[in-house]
């Protein structure tokens, strides 16, 4: 069934109970001080920083947007993007998508400009729903995106080029407009990125996005008493779908904006938080604040706390023996997964395994796991090869790239491009990337892009830039750069050029030294990382023993 049919029936089952909740604790500090200076509550200008939402009311939004769509001439199998910050909206907006028979597109936040304008031509996207923090950048590409028709602006201070979403949606239907819908048909549009940094557009059916509802179930156990903090941005498949959990089982989510150790901890406290997923550099931030005396845990409840889960890096296995010296009553889980397979799940440690803490586990519920050779064959258990996954999450395709689809679906299983061994007793550990990909905090950050900006530099003859490790981001990217002949440039120059990148794709580390490229043209960047990498490996290793 489509998994449109949860929220429908959630909204009968439990229609007067919350489900979802926006937190910002931000537009609160900026309150207090208001209070303390002016003490004019009444007449705060901060806004709300809790808004609530029933299942009925979340059912009722989505109905809404999808009679719009559909009024509007939105068919089946349109394409609608979503470009907004986490708030109560988001998921409302995507169930409103799926609702008129529409593809959703969620697109990144971190999108510049000419990103936006890619993506949405590449997805033949006919409209889009984007929030205030997006003006400015979509001011410069509307008029070069001919595919999208509507502009749907919703917030306040609409700019001229886009429609008011809260007013026209709130004069539509609230009824569903029941649009028929199969398991097969296609629901959502994720963007993914190889090596080049190009945007491939990840094609899902709706029977990949119910499988994630119950692969979540499934690893975690979520039930209507539970409460799940949500932290991590809805763009991605990793924060949804672990959402999809508590979509299944009709219990509550907190969407927090902002990852500050206390706003954690005081939403988990104040709400009554008993699932938390955290990306790995929020769980260090958490435990450094609490080390310094910055938090201090007497001052929450946490007692019902019962579950963190981290995913979308490795974890170093330190960082959950400190963890557990803090929280011993936790349980804990890593997932891994790719957007090609819906998100986390395809591959889960499992509460029940600390004991192999740096592991990603065992094939997931539902899923199978493979370690393959160049040619696909499965390599001896021990030995290092590629990671194959099988199950009822993998991508329908590449949207409009045969080519590149035919490369990683082969027999239904979907080739991850991670390196992996696998021990004795079944458990799968990542060894290193195909990719050059750098994931640094969760984030991908694509080399080719930031080489090519670097060599714009008059100064730069070539770049190369890999990852580093780096014991709080998981990695980091490091800009090695070779001058030319009779130029000087310094690190400081080197950064304040590239002030002009968005801030996650600045390198962290400049090395001057020379390129070494092979007889074809192409970087040698295992020799890179063999130079500078294993010094930082052996930085790492003394710091893990020393924890």
């Amino acid at each position: 069934m489509p998994i449109t049919e949860f929220l429908v029936r959630n909204a009968e089952l439990y229609g007067s109970e919350l489900c979802l909740t926006e937190i910002n604790l931000d537009l609160q500090e900026r309150h207090n001080v208001i209070w303390r200076e002016y003490e004019l509550i009444e007449n705060n200008p901060a806004g709300e920083y809790r808004r609530d939402m029933t299942w009925r009311v979340f059912d009722e939004k989505a109905n809404r947007l999808a009679n719009l769509l559909i009024k509007r001439g939105i068919k089946k199998g349109d394409k609608v993007a979503i470009l907004l910050m986490n708030c109560l909206e988001w998921l409302p907006i995507y169930f409103g998508i799926l609702k008129a028979g529409a593809v959703a597109v969620p697109m990144n936040f971190r999108y510049t400009a000419e990103e936006i304008k890619y993506c949405l031509n590449l997805s033949d996207t006919v409209a889009l729903i984007f929030g205030p923090e997006f003006i400015g950048r979509l001011e410069t590409i509307y008029d070069q995106i001919p595919n999208v028709k509507m502009l749907f602006f919703a917030g306040e201070g609409r700019p001229s080029f886009a429609e008011s979403y809260d007013r026209l949606t709130a004069n539509c239907s609230s009824e569903d407009p029941k649009i028929p819908l199969t398991d097969d048909d296609d629901a959502a549009i994720y963007f993914s990125s190889g090596t080049t940094g190009f945007p491939k557009a990840i094609l899902h059916s709706h029977r990949s996005l119910v499988s994630a509802c119950y692969t979540e179930q499934k690893h975690h156990g979520q039930t209507r008493e539970d409460n799940f903090l949500c932290i991590p941005p809805l763009y991605h498949t990793g924060a949804k779908m672990h959402w999809f959990g508590s979509l299944l089982s009709g219990s509550k989510a907190v969407l927090l904006r902002g990852i500050k150790p206390d706003w954690i901890l005081r939403t988990v406290s104040e709400e009554k938080i008993t699932i938390v997923w955290l990306l790995v550099p929020w769980a260090q931030d958490i435990l450094d604040a609490i080390e310094r005396g910055d938090v201090k845990l007497e001052d929450y409840d946490l007692s019902q706390w019962r579950l963190m889960h981290i995913g979308a890096q490795p974890v170093p296995p330190s960082l959950i023996h400190r963890w557990k010296k803090y929280f011993p009553n936790h349980q804990y889980d890593t997932n891994y997964g790719l957007s090609e397979s819906i998100g986390p799940g395809c591959v889960h440690l499992g509460v029940e395994n600390i004991h192999k803490v740096g592991a990603i586990g065992l094939p997931g519920y539902n899923w199978e796991a493979k370690i393959v050779d160049e040619n696909g064959n499965p390599v001896v258990q021990g030995e290092v090869g590629e990671l194959a996954v099988k199950g009822p999450g993998v991508m329908k395709c590449y949207y409009k790239d045969p080519e590149a689809t035919a490369a990683v679906l082969r027999d239904g299983w979907l080739h991850t491009g991670d390196m992996a061994r696998q021990d004795e007793d079944g458990f799968i550990y990542l060894v290193d990337r195909k990719k050059d990909v750098i994931i640094s905090g969760g984030e991908n950050i694509y080399p080719v892009q930031i080489e090519d900006f670097l060599r714009s530099h008059s100064a730069i003859k070539d770049a190369a830039v890999i990852g580093l490790p780096d014991p709080r981001l998981g990695e980091i990217a490091a800009a090695i750069i070779e001058l030319k002949p009779g130029c000087l440039c310094t690190e400081e120059e080197i950064n304040a050029f590239c002030i002009q990148l968005p801030r996650y794709k600045r390198p962290r580390r400049i090395i001057f030294d020379q390129v070494p490229r092979n007889p074809t043209g192409k970087i040698e960047k295992p020799k890179l990382r063999e130079k500078y990498g294993a010094k930082c490996l052996v930085a790492a290793q003394i710091e893990e023993k020393i924890e």
